[in-house]
């Protein structure tokens, strides 16, 4: 194994920190060039019915979600 691989190994621990990063700084990226309002527009619901199966969607996959003491 290569020293930067081993040394990007290292530093993974339980989350890939490096990807972390990476993620942060698309969003970031992504808000500075002013999308965010567009993208919001398009994932809105198209109409009632879509936005109750959304709503059941979400309770449902909720119900599933384990139980962590926070906002799940």
């Amino acid at each position: 194994m290569s020293d930067s691989a081993k040394s990007n190994d290292e530093i993974q621990g339980e989350g890939n920190y490096t990807a972390a990063e990476d993620y942060d700084e698309g969003v970031r990226e992504f808000v500075k060039r002013g999308k965010v309002k567009s993208a919001a527009e398009k994932a809105a619901p198209r109409d009632a019915d879509e936005e109750r199966e959304l709503s059941e969607a979400e309770k449902e996959g909720l119900s599933h979600a384990r139980s962590s003491g926070g906002n799940a």
